[in-house]
Parts: structure tokens; C-alpha cells; sequence
């Protein structure tokens, strides 16, 4: 294991998209002690996503700086990776994750890697989640192909609601207000768990609160995220304020 002054630990590489401003802050508030995270951004010049089109060409700018971003922040020698994206891991089922994972292992010499697909997989699984609904800020295509990848893995995709957000920008900008009445409506006697991905999306704290209310599981793609890379790596760290999964498993 390597460390260092920043990472006593141990370092992760974390690799997002270039206008996410969510996955940062989120994995700062949730930083264990002597964890540190070295991120390198996918460029994505272009941040429309205001129809399925300009939406799919929002991934592929990720896909093609991904390779590049991977090996600059593998210069800061991490002991693990994190893929901070959604739609990019969740697109093609279960095999294409796999894929990913192969592949960003390999460009970073063989390090362990999460994404956030495999995570809610995972997190879903623990907590014993089968029927869920799916909250996602995109367009209907990438809600498929997230549909598509948790019903491969076993679960039942009761409903999705996609906020259909305009820009890759625009994510982070949804309030909690909004999110609140997004989960009400979501929710229901037929589900027995929320699951939330779009790294950007501002949904961490607001997934514990929810917890609460709506006496079940809500999976935010961000806490799993790091909870998985945690548990990957051999660490324990439980948490307050970020939900039942760091909480207690």
C-alpha cells in the first residue's frame, strides 16, 4: 500500500466528469480519517443533455477523455479506483460494467476499481432491497438502460422517475425541495426501497432524512459509491448522517 502526508491510509483515485461539482463535495463530508481522494475530470466540453440525443453525445465526450483521466490521476498513485459517473456504467448491462472495470484496472496497473452501478448493486443486496423505485436526473434513455442493468442483476424496477434535467450542469442545481416531493411521489406500499443515481445530483443528506420518513432503505449513488470502495479495500468505517448502508454495514 502506498502512502503519504494526505492519504496515512489509504489514496483513491476518483475520476468524474468535468462539470460534476457534487461528487466532491460529498466524498469531502464523508472523508474518513486518513482517506484522501485524488480526483481527474473527463472532459465534457459540450454539457447539454436536454434530449436523448445530445444526452447520448454528453456520455461518449466522457467515454473518449476517460482513458486519459484514468492515467493522470493514476500519477498520484492510488491504492484504488472510484468511477464518479452513472450512465456510463449502467449502460449495456451487467458484461459492459464488467467491461469498464477491466478496463480502468488496467490503465491504472491493475488497481481494484468501483463504479457506481456495481455499487447500488451491492448496497441493494445488503439491505435487502428487491422492489425498487429508480430517481435519475436524465432522459428517458439513460432511465433505460439504468432500468435495464437492475432488472439484469435481480431486482424489480416498480417505477423510474427521470428529472429529465437540461444540462450536466443543471443537475447540481436541483434543490432538496424538489427532490423531497420527488421521493413522496416515488414512494409507495409496493416498493421496499429508493434507489438514486446521477453522481451529480444533490441527494446525500437528503437520502438519510428520507430514510427516516419513509421507514425504508434510499439508496444515494454517492454514499454506496463510497461505502463500496471502503469495503473493497478492507476498511470498516461507519458513519452517521449518510444513511443506513455506512451507518450500519
Amino acid at each position: 500500500m502506498t502512502l503519504d502526508t494526505a492519504g496515512q491510509r489509504f489514496k483513491m483515485g476518483v475520476i468524474i466528469p468535468s462539470p460534476n461539482t457534487t461528487v466532491e463535495y460529498d466524498f469531502t463530508v464523508m472523508r474518513p480519517p486518513g482517506v484522501s481522494f485524488h480526483y481527474g475530470r473527463m472532459l465534457v466540453s459540450q454539457p447539454s443533455a436536454a434530449d436523448n440525443q445530445s444526452f447520448e453525445q454528453l456520455v461518449e465526450q466522457v467515454r473518449v477523455t476517460t482513458d486519459t483521466a484514468v492515467r493522470e490521476v493514476a500519477t498520484t498513485e492510488p491504492d484504488h479506483m472510484v468511477m464518479g459517473m452513472s450512465a456510463e456504467t449502467f449502460g449495456g448491462g451487467r458484461a459492459v460494467n464488467d467491461d469498464f472495470v477491466a478496463r480502468v484496472s488496467a490503465l491504472s496497473g491493475g488497481l481494484s476499481v468501483t463504479t457506481g452501478a456495481g455499487a447500488c448493486e451491492e448496497a441493494a443486496r445488503i439491505l435487502g432491497v428487491k422492489k425498487i423505485a429508480l430517481l435519475t436526473p436524465f432522459q428517458p434513455v439513460a432511465d433505460e438502460h439504468a432500468r435495464a442493468y437492475f432488472t439484469e442483476v435481480g431486482l424489480d424496477v416498480v417505477r423510474v422517475m427521470g428529472l429529465k434535467c437540461s444540462s450536466a450542469t443543471a443537475i447540481g442545481k436541483v434543490t432538496e425541495e424538489e427532490l423531497r416531493q420527488v421521493l413522496l411521489d416515488l414512494n409507495g406500499s409496493d416498493i421496499d426501497g429508493i434507489v438514486q443515481i446521477g453522481t451529480n445530483l444533490p441527494m446525500l443528506r437528503l437520502a438519510d432524512e428520507a430514510e427516516r420518513w419513509l421507514d425504508k432503505p434510499v439508496i444515494a449513488i454517492n454514499a454506496a459509491t463510497l461505502w463500496h470502495a471502503l469495503r473493497t479495500c478492507g476498511f470498516a468505517d461507519q458513519m452517521q448522517g449518510f444513511g443506513t448502508l455506512l451507518r450500519e454495514h
